[in-house]
């Protein structure tokens, strides 16, 4: 019982949450919400009136941010739902390797490896050849990059000025 006092952290982290807590009646078409687990952005959303229990529901009709897919949930309006952190930040593109990975350059001249060129969808696939032709022609590319819930996408392109 030497050890009285000291306290050990199994892991270091930000401190940070991926998510945080919203009254499913505030979120509006357009907001990101979690829906199975997954980050999603708002397509629709209906609400039904208060019915015999007493309570209203909300009906989310969303698309994964990530992978493109519908997905569906249906919420008491009182409930609380979680909304994801969802960022976007710009990175200076500086090279893009054989094997579809790319080498971004943060503001701060720190540089970000662990980014592939998009795919999964015919808009993703063609912004993965833009990328690919814009670069070989030698332009200046600004990089813009979603990051929610420890996954992180390019999501779109621009010329530097």
């Amino acid at each position: 019982m030497a050890d009285e006092g000291v306290q050990e952290f199994e892991n270091v982290e930000s401190g940070a949450s991926l998510t945080y807590p919203a009254a499913a009646g505030s979120i509006r078409k357009g907001a990101h919400i979690v829906i199975k687990g997954r980050p999603c952005k708002v397509l629709e959303m209906t609400t039904s009136k208060t019915g015999k229990h007493g309570h209203a529901k909300c009906h989310f009709t969303a698309v994964d941010i990530f992978t493109g897919k519908k997905c569906e949930m249906l919420e008491s309006s009182t409930h609380n739902c979680d909304v994801p952190n969802v960022n976007r930040a710009e990175y200076t593109l500086l090279d893009i390797s054989d094997d579809g990975f790319v080498s971004l350059m943060e503001d701060s001249g720190e540089t970000k490896d662990d980014l592939s060129l998009p795919s999964g969808t015919e808009d993703l696939d063609a912004l993965a050849v833009t990328l690919k032709e814009d670069f070989e022609e030698g332009k200046d590319l600004i990089i813009t990059v979603l990051s929610a819930m420890n996954q992180e996408m390019i999501i779109a392109s621009r010329e530097a000025k």
